[in-house]
């Protein structure tokens, strides 16, 4: 028997029906992810299967004694005090005894001779509701998930925040965990963990996600919420992408029938006089139950429109760190990192949450002086800035405001652009373009973000988290536009597919302020880490110090420094890399001239081969640049 079913809810807010005949089964065991666009009322779906909010009409049946837990999308205003407090809450009345208990308990520690007595009686009542029981499900609780029970929750970063919320739920010992984006403000080593406890839970599991990562690893059945409907696609991920992409390319075609013939009809019934008066009674009830068909009909939300607007090249050498420092209060954040960014480099930075990471954009991007070292930036450079604080939006002014400024048009890519139209590109229809920004979702926040910065001409697009809240269609495009991009890319992202599909490079902070570079997106470096941990011990003992072998290839350390001819070299070769560049641009550009080809083979075999030394040429100053700055 299913832990709980759903059939036929139908639930609407005055506007279309985010609920339209719902059904959905839940048994023991499973991990079903809930998909759909923003605004298409997941989250609502989750209320009604906790009880917070009743549909219009519908069955909700759940076995009974059923216990349900829910973990939500943004932290409550309620929750204070320690975080055992906020942990032992989810026990309710229960939960309050212990919470008192446990303050009790500390003041009797520190010599309070009326807490004891006050203790000896919150004890009694304890033990007459199996209160033991239940502060061993709290204690349990935060040591595995490492929590410290006596810290102030307000005070803690938005990852534990959510790791003490998840506490709450799972001390209820819940028969279904109702999760709504659980990885939103946790750091990578946060999500792996939650995904191995995810995997070992027996009970069942319902969640939302646009981590595709996450949503791969755990998911075992796929349902999706379009248009107040409800399916189950069975299997991965990927099968349900393609099986949607088949059953949206059907209903389209289906549609494109029916508008045909509905206009087709239209054209009959308004023929002449003559034909009215002999025109089939039943086939003019049939128009009247098509016109009833269409207009019922509900469309899919489109997609995001946007392209980012590219700025002229910077100069070949973007930013450049030598040994820089930077420490808060004694503790380090960045500890002598060098490194050279060049023009079209696509750089991700992954560590843990409060490591350091807004702090070395910061400081690369000239923001912030480090405390030792140097940091140039390059010609030319003109820097987008996406902040996962959202700072660059005003609360006191609306959409239209914080896009526009105060005026009518915004330019895009040289052209003028109403800002109504461009707001509807990133899905705010009119109505919501005059909505208050306080009141707009979080995804709604980062769309209206990125629709700022993308009015801005750019060469370096610096985004720090810009995933967190956009479903997982809007997620994708971003992925697109973002892998089209020309210049250069600073990324922030704790979102594994996302890393790995736009960065060339990572910058991982590896504990006390040291930062190691690593080619490839974030698999990539799970690989070389691996590699690394591997080799170490095995040259830390294969060979002695004193010994060294002398047929070995040579050590890194063992390097000869750059002579001055070779120091020479590496100064001259970026402006040679970027004539060769602008070399070989001028050459695609004249084999692409559809004229070159009137003038015979011989002409175009002769670009053809400048083509070619110059790509080997580039290949070339390349592999020796990258040869002597390692040097």
């Amino acid at each position: 028997m299913p832990l709980i079913r759903l059939r036929d809810l139908h639930l609407a807010f005055g506007g279309p029906e985010l609920l339209s005949g719902a059904s959905l089964t839940l048994d023991k065991g499973e991990r079903v992810c809930l998909v759909g666009r923003n605004g298409t009322g997941k989250s609502t779906l989750l209320k009604i299967i906790s009880g917070q909010i009743k549909p219009d009409s519908g069955v909700v049946e759940a076995i009974p004694g059923i216990k349900i837990a829910w973990l939500e999308q943004e932290v409550p205003q309620d929750a204070r005090g320690t975080v055992f407090d906020v942990v032992a809450s989810g026990l309710g009345q229960v939960g309050d005894l212990i919470k008192q208990y446990h303050h009790l308990l500390e003041a009797v520690s520190h010599g309070d001779d009326k807490a004891f007595a006050e203790m000896e009686q919150v004890q009694k009542q304890l033990e007459d509701k199996d209160g033991w029981q239940l502060q061993q499900r709290v204690d349990t609780a935060l040591s595995k998930l490492d929590l410290d029970g006596d810290v102030e929750f307000l005070a803690q970063s938005g990852g534990v925040k959510r790791r003490v919320l998840l506490a709450r739920a799972l001390v209820q010992e819940p028969d279904i965990l109702l999760l709504d984006e659980p990885t939103n403000h946790l750091d990578i080593e946060s999500i792996n963990w939650l995904e191995e406890f995810l995997l070992q839970y027996r009970n069942a599991v319902l969640f939302i996600t646009h981590d595709r990562a996450f949503l791969k690893k755990l998911a075992t059945r796929i349902v999706d919420l379009d248009r107040g409907k409800l399916t189950d696609w069975p299997g991965d991920y990927d099968n349900y992408l393609r099986r949607k992409e088949e059953v949206l390319h059907a209903e389209a075609l289906e549609w494109e029938r029916f508008d045909k013939k509905l206009s087709q009809e239209e054209v009959w019934i308004r023929q002449g006089i003559k034909a009215r008066r002999t025109r089939n009674e039943g086939r003019v009830r049939a128009l009247e139950a098509m016109r009833l068909e269409r207009s019922k009909r509900r469309e899919r939300q489109g997609n995001m429109k946007a392209t980012i607007q590219q700025a002229e090249s910077s100069g070949q050498k973007v930013i450049e760190a030598e040994h820089i420092n930077v420490s808060f209060n004694g503790r380090p954040i960045v500890k002598d990192f060098s490194t050279v960014i060049l023009r079209g480099d696509r750089i991700g930075i992954v560590g843990p949450n409060g490591v350091g990471k807004s702090t070395l954009i910061q400081t690369l991007l000239g923001q912030r002086k480090p405390d030792s070292g140097k940091v140039t930036i390059g010609t030319n450079v003109e820097v987008a800035y996406f902040d996962q604080l959202r700072a660059q939006l005003d609360e006191n002014m609306n959409v239209r405001e914080n896009v526009g400024g105060g005026r009518d048009t915004v330019t895009v890519n040289g052209q003028q652009k109403h800002i109504m139209g461009y707001l509807q590109d990133f899905l705010f229809s009119p109505e919501r373009a005059h909505t208050p920004i306080r009141s707009l979702s979080g995804g709604e926040r980062n769309r209206l973000l990125l629709a700022k910065l993308f009015t801005k001409p750019s060469n370096l697009l610096v985004m720090d988290e810009p995933t967190n809240d956009l479903d997982i269609e809007t997620l994708e495009l971003l992925e697109e536009i973002v892998t089209q991009y020309q210049g250069t890319i600073l990324l922030v992202s704790h979102d594994r597919q996302f890393l790995n599909n736009i960065v060339t490079s990572t910058f991982v902070f590896e504990g006390d302020g040291v930062i190691n570079e690593y080619v490839g997106g974030y698999d990539d470096w799970l690989r070389q880490r691996k590699t690394t941990a591997a080799t170490t011990p095995a040259k830390e003992t294969s060979t002695p110090k004193a010994e060294p072998k002398t047929d070995s290839k040579p050590a890194p350390a063992a390097k000869k420094k750059l002579s001055y001819k070779e120091q020479k070299e590496l100064e001259t070769l970026p402006q040679t890399i970027e004539k060769l560049e602008q070399e070989l641009a001028q050459l695609h550009q004249q084999l692409a001239d559809p004229t070159l080809y009137q003038q015979g083979a011989n002409a175009v075999q002769a670009l053809q081969t400048k083509a070619t030394a110059a790509e080997k040429a580039l290949e070339t100053a390349f592999e020796r640049w990258s040869e002597l700055d390692s040097r």
